[in-house]
């Protein structure tokens, strides 16, 4: 099944509109809470946290289910169409704060709604990554086919990084309840209708074999906790994304309090955050180039190291010039490279680890394996925005007021040193396990080929 370049587009523009959605949650819902509508950090922090508890049962069940749906539209674009209706509106009420609702009601409120996006996002995201392994057949076209949805998303994260707060403060005419609110409306309406597009003019495997009259396997409960148990590349990619998304999750959550305490000029948190957006966009273009140059330990060091480098570096210029404009480009450039080549070597893992996985077990459950993407999305997002929540409570930070110089110590250490150290553990973890590259991998999707060519030769 070769796969046309407006297909491609149209699985890619997906990204775009649910990236939206994601990025307005990870950069503003902490403040937002804190800040607009007035919840603790605390209270926020363990309220992100205790919902990751649900997910780590809701989002393997929901790649359960995809893969058990067969419809004559295949098994992943039903979920994505009715995920992204159900999370817009989740979204839009969960930044629309309810007039004359105050104390333990507005807690329980938000509480609900959060729990309730978390769950929408899911029905949503898992089908939409699952659909990639069978959108690309050789190693070439996975790499370049697996850059385009992260271009689309990393575009949305420029647009919220860049934009953001400007729309906020305009669509509100400086009441932030109104401009989140309006603003969110806005992203809904886009999610829904780049979803449409890829539900469209996207046919994936599932969706010839459906209308082939091919019937699908079934999937029971004791296979899908076999596949989780027994891929051990599997555990190893939970290592490697769940620090990724750490890193990127806990500086991007804290940058907004950083600029705006730290450096004392919110206005580089859209410098800071455009710049990096960049790097990473541009990240995304050359990984195709440099995988074929470097090998894959190579490109995953650059990865690891790059964002250490700029954070550090954020940090060290704090104690100089932390109102500079160029230094505060410069680190978000370097923070930002290294997202964008671990974006398009974690996109061709998960690929990579449902093949091995088919091939070592016997079975292909692309929603199985993808949901952890998903999840460890989202659990680093909570422990993230824990970290935050409860960082912020020691370190002493008061909303809306000028801080202590031992808060700004504990901002400086939340934004640049944890994540340093997180992402160099990425790449121990990557250094000593994952094992899919070279020779080994090329056997493996050759007799994935193999197998697909000798099914196809007894239809």
């Amino acid at each position: 099944m070769k796969l046309s370049n407006a297909s491609k587009l149209s699985f890619g523009i997906g990204a775009l509109g649910k990236d939206l959605c994601y990025a307005i949650i990870s950069y503003f819902l902490m403040i937002y809470f804190t800040d607009t509508v007035g919840l603790t950090p605390l209270f926020v922090g363990n309220l992100f946290l205790v919902a990751r508890v649900w997910d780590a049962f809701n989002d393997p069940m929901m790649g359960f289910v995809v893969d058990n749906t067969h419809t004559r539209w295949g098994k992943f674009r039903p979920w994505i169409l009715i995920g992204t209706v159900l999370n817009a509106v989740a979204l839009i009420f969960l930044f629309k704060k309810p007039a004359g609702m105050e104390g333990t009601s507005l807690y329980v409120y938000y509480s609900i709604l959060y729990i309730l996006w978390g769950m929408t996002y899911t029905i949503m995201d898992i089908p939409y990554w699952s659909m990639l392994p069978s959108l690309s057949q050789t190693k070439q076209e996975r790499d370049s086919m697996s850059v385009i949805p992260r271009i689309f998303a990393s575009t949305a994260w420029l647009l919220m990084g860049a934009f953001a707060i400007g729309l906020v403060d305009k669509l509100g005419g400086g009441d932030s309840a109104k401009g989140y609110a309006s603003l969110t409306v806005i992203i809904a309406v886009i999610f829904v209708i780049t979803s449409v597009i890829t539900v469209v003019f996207v046919r994936d495997r599932s969706s010839f074999e459906a209308a082939s009259g091919k019937k699908a396997e079934k999937v029971t409960l004791k296979n899908a906790l076999h596949v989780i148990g027994a891929n051990d590349q599997l555990k190893v990619f939970i290592g490697i994304v769940l620090a990724y998304n750490l890193v990127v999750q806990l500086a991007g959550g804290m940058a907004i309090y950083y600029f705006k305490y730290v450096a004392g000029n919110e206005g580089l948190y859209a410098i800071f955050t455009t710049a990096a957006s960049f790097s990473e966009i541009a990240a995304l273009f050359i990984f195709p180039i440099i995988s074929k140059k470097l090998s894959k330990r190579q490109v995953f060091a650059i990865a690891s190291f790059s964002p250490a480098v700029g954070l550090i570096g954020l940090v060290v210029s704090s104690f100089f010039v932390p109102s500079n404009i160029a230094l505060a480009a410069i680190c978000g450039v370097l923070f930002k490279l290294g997202s964008g080549l671990t974006l398009g070597a974690t996109t061709v893992m998960l690929a990579d680890i449902i093949d091995y996985g088919e091939v070592k077990l016997g079975t292909r459950n692309e929603s199985i394996i993808a949901s952890f993407q998903t999840l460890l999305v989202k659990t680093a997002s909570a422990i993230a925005g824990w970290l935050i929540g409860v960082g912020l409570t020691i370190v002493g930070y008061v909303a809306n007021a000028e801080q202590t110089a031992a808060t700004i110590a504990g901002m400086k250490i939340l934004m640049g040193v944890v994540p340093s150290v997180i992402t160099v553990i990425a790449f121990v973890i990557y250094a000593k396990a994952y094992k899919l590259e070279g020779a080994y991998l090329e056997e493996i999707m050759d007799k994935i080929k193999h197998k697909g060519e000798k099914e196809a030769s007894k239809e």
